[in-house]
């Protein structure tokens, strides 16, 4: 996981995050089901395939066929490329949320780290974030 070390907390607190336009979806299908391409640019498309299931993260509206759906996420980016060096980001980002009520779904890429919370959770996610320092 990524974050700050011990005596790096600032930089955790610096830690910008963006908002992602338009509604997402995390979407969940049989295990071997084939790995999916979105279907044409996007802004954020997850695909996470382990041996018990594959996981899709989409733009409302772009479900696979024969999906469960969860819909109605909203999606906030942190800004810029995180070092691997780093521990505690999502820990960091997660507990004002969690103190908050809010329900979060996390991803991670090579650079960055991107958090969905229900889009009705939004301002009450955006209230506990800024509360804590960060910058959306």
């Amino acid at each position: 996981m990524k974050g700050a070390r011990r005596g790096r907390t600032s930089e955790v607190m610096s830690v910008k995050l963006a908002l992602l336009s338009g509604e997402y979806s995390v979407c969940g299908l049989p295990a071997g089901s084939a790995v999916l391409v979105p279907p044409g640019p996007a802004e954020l498309y997850g695909v996470i395939v382990t041996v018990d299931e594959v996981s899709v993260v989409c733009a409302a509206g772009e479900e696979p066929e024969g999906a469960k759906v969860e819909s109605g996420w909203s999606a906030l980016r942190v800004v810029g490329q995180l070092d691997f060096s780093l521990v505690g980001i999502l820990s960091a980002l997660t507990a004002p949320l969690a103190e908050a009520g809010v329900s979060v779904f996390a991803l991670s890429t090579f650079d960055t780290d991107y958090l969905l919370v229900r889009t009705a959770d939004l301002p009450r996610a955006v209230e506990a974030l800024r509360a804590r320092g960060y910058t959306i």
